[in-house]
């Protein structure tokens, strides 16, 4: 049997740590790795146009299987373009691990051509990023960087240099077994004790909930009933906690709407679920709050706490709810349940005469008609910008659907990679990319990549000519809006001439049939329906100093265009209150 070389032990160990794809764009200092998974069964190369979508699809894959992905760069500027989508998989604590190849090893520091520093470059936006200088290093190295990614949810970059790659690996070296999940955290028995004390003598309790609610749907409904609590949510809680929620007061935020702001800042005792929710302006800083989360770093950093928790959300809950004493008093609860029904009824209004004749068309008619004809089990990648106003008010999760978006990060062009990610872990299911033209024309380039991939992603594409969110920041700011207008193609003729469906939507009346036509479609395609850049209805008592970035200082509802079918939700909930 032949020798391995470090490129073919690096991909062996790729392999059995579970990855089955490695996202990149080839380059000769990644030969050898490359040339490693030719050879290979159980892994490909996937080739992108564009590095950063490497990383974002790489990230989009962790998310949605929940295991290790991968992705590559070549030496100097190919790795140093993964470093957005890397952020991005950090900050979404989605196990990725990066390959950044390196110039030869001889020549480290002396200034070679493309010579970047990938070790250092990366620091920021990983748990671990290291040079492998020498096939001694091996396979040792690999193995550390894996299991920081998969032990602590986020990025591991390894930096190869090409020379070091074809040398041949380490004779006898040691492989141990490797980490590929994460433990459940179960908090201390003084923290518990301190939690039951809380919330036994709170007499009105708020349980607010982000991405670490992930499989704790049943604990959280169970608790909330137990307690007699409304349950609001981050926008990356809104996929794991609001279905078959009948205590769902909405969401907070810049984005939000509903009850969920006056249930955080009306309770007696505030307790946030596995969520990192940045907008300090939205907490309250007169109530008592306790956090749990499974990241100890997350504690306190957003909130002053009365109690700290880590701990796993649904081990917490699975804890905790045999030992709080049973609430019977609904009156806090049903109060918050009317006062987010009576909001949502108040704003829908604005997008329900005559919508079906506007044009240019409303966005949130058309977030409204695609939420009402995707797949029940359909992955929405959601570009930055407006099109997470239309996901976070449009989209109904129910337990099986996935909403992908750079949360966390912000950046834009993150849709389109990421739905090439979520849609290679599985062709037959619906995978939707709801693009901005701000954020598709970043990246516009690996739209041939779903060609050449036959890869069936349904790009539905948000064309205002505008990047709407910053036009809105600069009203709000009370700034002209300058820099923000876009000189667009017809996107459809584009798609059509890279081998894709592609159709353009003008006309309210013809866009249900354009999408039902383009979800049919077996391959790729693009629905390219031009929006009116004016949708959005901004309330006179928003101030100018309110708003700085994406947070708010003041003020409950920001945003004035509907919530799709969540008022029908809330209807719902508010004819399950018990009548005296």
């Amino acid at each position: 049997m032949a020798k391995q070389n470090v490129a073919e032990q690096f991909v062996d160990i790729l392999v059995r740590a579970g990855v089955q794809r490695l996202y990149g764009v080839v380059g000769d200092s990644l030969n050898p790795v490359v040339d490693a998974i030719r050879r290979t069964r159980g892994i490909d190369w996937i080739q992108v146009r564009h590095e950063e979508t490497a990383a974002f699809a790489a990230g989009a894959e962790a998310q949605i299987t929940g295991g290790l992905a991968a992705c590559a760069g070549s030496c100097g500027p190919g790795n140093l373009h993964l470093i957005n989508g890397l952020y991005d998989a950090h900050r979404s604590m989605a196990p990725v691990l990066a390959l950044a190849s390196h110039i030869p090893s001889g020549e480290i520091g002396l200034g070679y051509f493309q010579e970047t520093h990938p070790d250092r470059l990366f620091q920021e936006c990983s748990h671990y990023s290291e040079l492998i200088s020498s096939p001694k290093q091996m396979p040792r190295l690999l193995q550390t960087a894996i299991q920081h990614a998969v032990g602590r949810g986020g990025v591991s970059v390894v930096a190869l240099p090409g020379d070091i790659a074809s040398e041949p690996a380490p004779e006898k070296a040691v492989e141990h077994a490797l980490v590929t999940s994460r433990p459940t955290v179960r908090p201390g028995d003084a923290e518990m004790d301190a939690l039951v004390r809380l919330i036994d003598d709170a007499d009105r309790v708020t349980l607010f909930c982000g991405s670490g609610t992930k499989g704790a749907h049943a604990e959280v409904m169970q608790f909330a009933e137990r307690i007699k609590s409304p349950v609001g949510h981050a926008l990356r809680g809104k996929e794991w906690i609001q279905y078959d929620n009948p205590y769902d007061v909405g969401m907070s935020g810049l984005l939000g709407y509903g009850a969920a702001y006056e249930a955080t800042h009306e309770c007696d005792l505030l307790i946030l679920l596995g969520t990192d929710f940045p907008y300090n302006a939205f907490l309250p800083d007169d109530v008592k709050i306790v956090q749990v989360d499974v990241r100890p770093e997350h504690l306190g950093r957003r909130s002053k706490l009365d109690l700290a928790v880590w701990g796993d959300v649904r081990e917490t809950l699975r804890c905790l709810i045999p030992r709080v004493r049973a609430k019977t008093d609904r009156r806090f609860l049903d109060k918050m349940l009317k006062k987010h029904a009576d909001a949502l009824e108040g704003v829908v209004r604005a997008y329900t005469r005559k919508v079906e004749k506007h044009r240019p068309i409303h966005p949130e008619y058309v977030a409204s008609v695609l939420d009402e004809i995707a797949d029940d089990d359909a992955v929405f990648t959601v570009d930055t910008g407006m099109c997470n106003v239309w996901a976070a008010r449009y989209l109904t999760p129910n337990g099986r659907r996935r909403i992908i978006g750079s949360f966390s990060h912000g950046s834009m062009a993150n849709a389109l990679p990421q739905a090439i990610g979520a849609q290679f872990t599985d062709r037959r299911r619906q995978v939707v990319s709801m693009s901005g033209d701000g954020g598709f024309s970043m990246l516009m380039g690996d739209f041939l990549s779903l060609v050449q991939h036959d890869l069936p992603v349904k790009v539905v594409l948000f064309d205002n000519s505008s990047l709407g969110m910053v036009e809105l920041e600069m009203l709000v700011a009370g700034l002209p809006s300058y820099g923000t207008t876009n000189l667009n193609p017809d996107f459809a003729a584009i798609a059509r001439a890279a081998g894709a469906y592609g159709v353009r939507v003008e006309k309210p009346k013809d866009l249900a049939g354009a999408l039902k036509d383009a979800f049919r479609h077996k391959g790729p395609a693009l629905v390219d329906v031009v929006t009116d850049p004016n949708a959005l209805s901004i309330p006179p008592k928003i101030k100018s100093e309110m708003v700085t970035g994406f947070a708010l200082s003041a003020g409950k509802i920001v945003l004035d265009g509907g919530v799709g079918r969540m008022l029908q939700m809330a209807r719902s909930n508010l004819r399950n209150v018990p009548r005296p």
